[in-house]
Formats: C-alpha cells, structure tokens, sequence
C-alpha cells in the first residue's frame, strides 16, 4: 500500500477491482503475453502524472503508460477537446476534407521544419512505419530496407521484421526484404571504441560496408529511432546521424526517422532528429501527438517525395486516417505546447533536476553501470561488475533469471512509482507535464530501489 491514499480520487471499491480482474482473466486476450502467466493491475483512475488502482493505491506514472502519456492523464484541454469534436463530428472517412484534421497536418508539418508540407495519418506507429516504408519504396523502386538490431518499430508484418529486439523472434519469417545492422552504443561498443567520436566513425564505417555488401542499388531506406527507446535510451553521439544522412544521400537511399517514442516533447524538441543537426526524408510518429487519447500515428512527408504521389497514386489507405476525435485531441496538443511551454519546461528538468540525480545515484550504487538520456527520456543501466560489464540480467531475461529486476521494480510499485524496466534497465520516462517535487519523489523511490540490484554485484 502506497502513503497517498486519502489523496486518491476513487473510493477503495474491491467488489468492482474483483469484477474488472475477472471480466479480463477470462476474456481480454493480452499482448505479449503468456495469457495464463500473467496478473494486469486493474486500473480505476487517473489524474495528472498518477494513476490509482480499486483499492485506493496510487502510482506515480514513471512510464508514461508506453511512453506516450506525454501530457499526462486527464488533461482538462485534451478532454475538453475530444467531448466538443464529438458532439459536433464524431467521425468523418478520410477521403473527405475535415477541418480538426487539416489543421492538425498543418500544424505537424509547421514544426517538422522546412521542406516538409504532407502529412498521411495512421491509426499509430507501427502502421506509420509500414507506410513510410512503403513510400520509400514506391519512390525508389528498390526493395530492401535496413535498420538496427537494437530497436523497435512495430508488430505489424514489415516493422516487426524491421524491429532488432527478440520480439522479432517468433513472428519470422515476416517481410522477408529486410537486414541489420548495429549502431552506436559507446558504452557496450561492438567497435570496440574508446570515445563517442570513435563510436560514430567506425560505426558508420560498419553501415557503408553493410549498405555495399548488401547492394547499395537494392535498398530503399535505413529505418532508425533517432533515439533508441525501449532497446536502451541510446543517444546517438555527435555526428552519427548526419553520418547516416551523407550516406543515404551518396547512395540514393530513403532515410526514415522513426519519431514515435522522442516526438513531440519527450526530449524537449518537437522532433528529436532536431537536436542533432540532421533532416530525415519520412519522419513517423505516434504517441505523443495527442498523448494516445484516440489512436493516432502518421508520416511527415518530405516535398520530394510528396510531389512522387501528385499524379501517381498513393496504394494506400486506413478507414480511420486522421480521425476527427484523435485530430481534435492532437489540435488541443499543440495547444498546450505551446501555452505551458512544455518543450523548455522538458529541456529544463532533464538538465537540472534528472541528469544530476541520476549521476549521484549512479556514484551511490554499485549495481549502475551507466545512465544516459535527454530531456525526461533516461535510463539506468544495470550490471553486476562494473569492470567487465556484465548485465544484471541476461538478455531477453525471464523467470528466475529476471528476478533481480523484478525486486527493483516491486521496490518501486511498493513506494507507490510504476517503473519502465526492460531487460537490465530501469528507464525515466514520466509524463511531460510531472511537477518537480513528483519527480525528485519518483527519483527517491528509484534511488531506494536500486539497493536489490546492488545485492547482486559481485
């Protein structure tokens, strides 16, 4: 039981937590997920950067749900916004012109920079991608895309082949048109670096000979999260994506800047490709467009290959493009963007309050080997030796192998923070809009945590 339950905005109903508990277990088929393994926490409320269960508990929403919740939940003017859509136009098909729909594509593409005007709406980022790919193609006339092993960009059939993490695994073979490559990530550099600057310049030396031995001529796009998200925060360092751009641009190849978990806000720019001095041909997003209140993803469409599909047309389409109800909350967005200054008020609090406790915190446990981020997007990455690195878990750890982090994470929930935790890492990825006491607080409760982990360091 966590401390806040007279803040709690829901009465302690067990009745009605055994009846959503039962309705699930023995009907909601759930994703990723061994059906008959699994307990998910029934969910009551939420408010602002914290949720409650039935009984009155709250937690602090260090995950922003799937690091989309960037304003949070309940926000009065994403609320607001979608009840007046739906009392003048619930839905409307997307062939048709919409005007919450126009304004929203008018304003993505305004921040996405110059050279871009399009935008094509998706359902969220997995089908983003697909189509983003499928444009790369179309223009290109190639076939092959590339991306990283140490990545994620969907479930649907091309982006969970283009996806580098084992939930790839089981779902092959899939598109069958895809290969691999591996980025930079200096602190475990499969270049065997000794700096950020040699990581970038023998990690692109590894993508050229990838791109050559794989044949320049047959590949339509290099995929890549501008920052690597579920796979490890991984901050590329200076000079490697305009490295990928130079080579994109020598080769004729579609660069596709996969935006769905850094866009809009959550390393205080717009898009995270702009903090690193780099264009993208295709940028795909989702999530943080409008906080994942009505599904919503898209592709921002460069005007080169925009004007491709002026008298060509376009083989591709959803029934819920750009839906009036998700464009209205995205619209409410930017709104509050702008209003709050949340894109300074994200580069603020990353530089002052999270990146130096997160480095007092890695001088104080045994159990960190690293901590890396930007804006409110970090993790924590966890080892049993500093010396040699080891993980704290092995990779794509489970069952028992998994319990050291598994403790860390009930530490968490048991003071009342729902972590993001993957393989051996603790990642920060609060709600945008988290007030700073709350997020010295969630910080605390990860400090404390973080004592499990250390038992294991040899």
């Amino acid at each position: 039981m966590t401390d806040t339950l007279s803040l709690s905005p829901v009465q302690a109903d067990l009745d009605a937590d055994a009846r959503v508990r039962a309705d699930d277990r023995a009907h909601v088929f759930h994703s990723w997920s061994a059906q008959a393994l699994i307990d998910p926490l029934p969910v009551a409320a939420g408010e602002g950067s914290t949720f409650w269960d039935y009984a009155g508990n709250a937690y602090l929403d260090f995950s922003s749900q799937l690091v989309n919740l960037n304003l949070g939940h309940q926000h009065p003017d994403l609320v607001r916004a979608i009840q007046q859509q739906a009392g003048r136009l619930a839905t409307i098909q997307p062939s048709m012109a919409n005007d919450v729909r126009g304004e929203l594509a008018r304003r993505i593409a305004g921040v996405a920079g110059d050279g871009f005007e399009k935008v094509f709406f998706t359902n969220g980022g997995a089908d983003a991608n697909e189509n983003a790919v499928r444009m790369a193609r179309l223009v290109t006339g190639r076939r092959k895309v590339l991306s990283m092993y140490r990545s994620y960009h969907g479930n649907t059939s091309t982006a969970i082949a283009l996806t580098g993490d084992p939930r790839r695994w089981p779902n092959e073979p899939a598109d069958g048109s895809t290969a691999k490559f591996f980025g930079p990530y200096p602190y475990r550099s499969a270049f065997h670096s000794a700096s950020p600057e040699e990581e970038t310049e023998r990690a692109l030396e590894h993508l050229e000979q990838t791109i050559v031995l794989e044949g320049a001529s047959t590949i339509a796009a290099i995929v890549i999260e501008t920052i690597v998200g579920t796979n490890g925060v991984l901050v590329p360092p200076p000079g490697y994506l305009a490295g990928v751009r130079a080579l994109c641009d020598r080769f004729g190849i579609v660069y596709i800047a996969d935006e769905v978990m850094v866009g809009f806000g959550r390393v205080g720019e717009w898009f995270a490709f702009q903090a690193f001095d780099v264009v993208p041909d295709l940028i795909t997003f989702a999530k943080g467009v409008n906080s994942g209140y009505v599904p919503l993803g898209g592709v921002v469409i460069s005007d080169r290959i925009a004007a491709h599909f002026d008298t060509l047309p376009f083989p591709g389409g959803l029934t819920y493009s750009g839906h009036p109800l998700a464009c209205a909350a995205g619209v409410a967005t930017f709104e509050v963007f702008e209003r709050d200054g949340i894109l300074a008020r994200v580069r603020d609090l990353g530089a002052r309050v999270v990146e130096p406790r997160l480095r007092e915190i890695a001088a104080r446990h045994t159990s960190v080997g690293d901590v890396r981020g930007r804006g409110l997007f970090w993790a924590i990455e966890l080892v049993r030796d500093r010396e040699t690195r080891e993980p704290l878990v092995p990779f794509n750890a489970s069952g028992a192998d998994a319990a050291p982090l598994a403790a860390v994470a009930a530490a968490c929930k048991r003071e009342g923070v729902w972590p993001f935790t993957h393989f051996n890492r603790v990642h920060v990825a609060p709600p945008l809009i988290i007030g700073e006491d709350e997020l010295v607080r969630g910080l605390g409760v990860i400090d404390r945590a973080l004592s499990h982990a250390d038992d294991f360091v040899r």
